[in-house]
């Protein structure tokens, strides 16, 4: 088949969305299939439209549709979507209609549909190739975030819990990230200098992010929205333990019996979790228990045999 992969995020970019649609593609024409990727529909003759965003790639998916009206279109929903435009926004709600199928990265993002669009609704959830394993260091209790600087990502969550703790515990917090605005990059300077147990710094390549990971203790996510967030995927096939905000798309990824999440935006919450993952070994080995029951579901070959009988699915 030929295969067309649309996605905002364009090439270079580190956001989710954009290593989705670079693993989809490599994962597509490992199977046999001739895949373009771009950040809107270039009009060339595609079998599928693969379009991650409802709403961004609303334009693609109307160009696709009118110029092959039984042509096979694919729509995934990111968290944005699923959490707020599919419920306000005519060109993503539209979106849900034109496709054939709808994909969603975990298994609790099928109740944010309305019910005539679940039938046509597969989950598939992002893989992780991971080559490292944890080995966290062993002279301090590290946390790190792994994500940019937004708003949806309440990015400091983490480092209002840590002044909760008090200074003489053993502990501190890495924070690796591209800020989205000035604003975002002042407030991580000055939570730098009001505690120097909190580090931002700033956008890393890749490797060196999944290296500091796998030198923590545990990873903080602490999303308003997520659609199912690689690097809950990447963490859990690394072995290193997740402390989540309590919404859909990180109770989809870690299960809703994971017993590590906190109420969004209560960095309260959090600093006691993070206390007791560091002072109750049960507690942290409880952590470990409930990833290693995830870590089948984020493997390469899983990601793929979905995609695959997906495209089977259109005929």
């Amino acid at each position: 088949m030929k295969i067309a992969i649309v996605t905002p995020a364009a090439a270079g970019s580190r956001t989710g969305n954009r290593h989705t649609a670079q693993r989809w593609a490599a994962m597509l024409r490992a199977a046999g299939h001739k895949v373009t990727l771009a950040t809107e529909w270039n009009a060339r003759p595609a079998d599928v439209l693969l379009a991650l965003h409802a709403r961004r790639s609303h334009d693609s998916i109307l160009r696709y549709r009118a110029a092959y009206p039984q042509g096979k279109l694919v729509v995934v929903l990111t968290g944005t979507d699923l959490y707020r435009d599919i419920r306000y926004d005519a060109g993503a709600h539209l979106s849900l209609k034109l496709a054939q199928r709808l994909v969603v990265l975990q298994e609790e993002g099928l109740k944010e549909l309305p019910r005539q669009f679940r039938a046509k609704t597969r989950v598939v959830y992002q893989s992780a190739q991971v080559k490292i394993k944890a080995n966290p260091a062993a002279n301090t209790f590290r946390i790190c975030v792994l994500g940019h600087l937004r708003e949806e990502k309440d990015p400091f969550r983490a480092a209002l819990a840590l002044k909760l703790i008090p200074a003489q515990e053993n502990i501190e917090l890495v924070h690796l990230g591209k800020p989205m605005s000035p604003a975002m990059a002042a407030q991580a300077k000055t939570l730098m200098a009001e505690d120097p147990r909190y580090r931002w710094l700033g956008a890393l390549p890749h490797g060196r992010a999944l290296g500091w990971l796998a030198r923590s203790q545990l990873m903080v996510i602490s999303s308003r929205m997520e659609g199912g967030a690689n690097v809950i995927a990447e963490a859990v096939c690394a072995g290193v333990p997740v402390l989540a905000s309590a919404v859909p798309g990180n109770i989809g990824m870690l299960g809703a019996g994971y017993p590590g999440y906190f109420p969004v935006g209560d960095e309260t919450a959090l600093a006691r979790l993070l206390t007791k993952a560091m002072r109750h070994q049960a507690y942290y080995q409880s952590l470990k228990r409930g990833i290693a029951a995830r870590r089948h579901l984020f493997r390469p070959q899983s990601e793929q045999a979905s995609l695959v009988h997906l495209l089977r699915e259109l005929g």
